[in-house]
């Protein structure tokens, strides 16, 4: 059988170059929590999410350089000062593998349902795969460190139920309980925003720049908002609310990160909370909740600019690869 040579398409382009800068990333900040981690089994558990994003940075540069295609600034130890006191106790690492795998989980998912040629099939869906264990694994550690924080439980159905009015949409008034759909994303979504606060917690004690002080800020507010929206919420449902995570913030005052690390990871975590709240608004049917997450997507999306306008400003911010302009290239000379 003749192999042809498949050209790369704009969709496998994409999802290539945009998961080598967050696996890029994930790679600097697991080098961090490695080296100030004192807990045996965290550390394990840490050491296998660094090699497993090591190695997809790894293989994204062999394949654009086998395309001769650029391959991204990404970053290095030079945005890492592992001299400085830790920022985080050892549970906050073992959380931040366990979020970065849900998060990684579904983006992934979505780029490789857009990947045809198999070499590049092949990468995602072992990513995929490996970023399913290993979410496995740091959740089975978190539960048998009691910090897992589980979804709200309900009685089990006795029956089918068909829905009969429009009144099933009715989100202020009397309105019908949260279904099963709604109660998850109102939990992830809120446990995503404890993570966010300890973060931005974290970082707001470190970063001198008064510009990205205030961004950061305006972050931790923006999640403590969402926090308090949807908590309310199931209270009132008599579903209790999210319980807060343990405080993992120590008291150091020395940055460990460069401020374009922190700055860019705030604007990939950005890109993927849109997502996985518009996500939340397709499978929310009480029009309450729609409110609420549009909402929070508008917020987001200005927000989520003025990190794009610091990066575009201090020279940070990559575009990605892009079509020519067909009317330049036909212009005469």
């Amino acid at each position: 059988m003749v192999k042809h040579n498949v050209r790369l398409t704009s969709a496998e382009i994409g999802g290539l170059w945009a998961t080598y800068l967050q696996e890029n990333m994930a790679v600097c900040l697991l080098t961090y929590f490695l080296h100030h981690n004192q807990d045996e089994e965290i550390q394990t558990t840490l050491q296998h999410a660094y090699e497993i994003s090591n190695s997809h940075v790894n293989q994204i540069t062999a394949i654009f350089n086998d395309e001769g295609i650029p391959v991204p600034d990404g970053f290095t130890e030079k945005d890492l000062d592992l001299s400085a006191p830790p920022l985080f106790y050892d549970m906050f690492g073992l959380s931040f593998v366990y979020s970065m795998c849900r998060l990684s989980m579904i983006n992934t998912g979505f780029i490789a349902a857009t990947m045809a040629r198999e070499d590049v099939q092949d990468f995602f869906v072992t990513m995929v795969q490996e970023n399913s264990m290993l979410y496995k694994e740091s959740t089975t550690l978190m539960l048998s460190k009691g910090i897992y924080d589980r979804p709200p439980m309900i009685p089990y159905p006795k029956e089918v139920e068909y829905i009969e009015k429009l009144s099933y949409l009715k989100g202020f008034g009397k309105k019908r309980p949260l279904n099963v759909a709604e109660i998850t994303e109102i939990f992830f979504n809120t446990e995503r925003n404890y993570f966010s606060i300890i973060l931005c917690m974290g970082l707001l004690q470190v970063v001198k720049d008064k510009e990205i002080h205030a961004y950061i800020q305006e972050g931790k507010e923006i999640s403590e908002k969402q926090i308090n929206t949807f908590n309310d919420i199931l209270l009132k449902e008599e579903l209790l609310g999210n319980i807060a995570t343990n405080m993992e913030v120590t008291d150091s005052t020395c940055s460990p990160f460069s401020d374009r690390l922190v700055v860019t990871l705030f604007h990939s975590l950005n890109a993927i909370d849109i997502a996985l709240i518009g996500h939340a608004l397709s499978l929310s049917m009480r029009t309450d909740l729609a409110a609420f997450y549009q909402k929070y997507i508008l917020e987001i999306l200005a927000y989520s600019g003025k990190g794009f306008d610091i990066m575009v400003d201090r020279g940070w911010a990559q575009g990605p690869p892009h079509a020519p302009s067909r009317r330049d290239l036909q212009k005469l000379k």
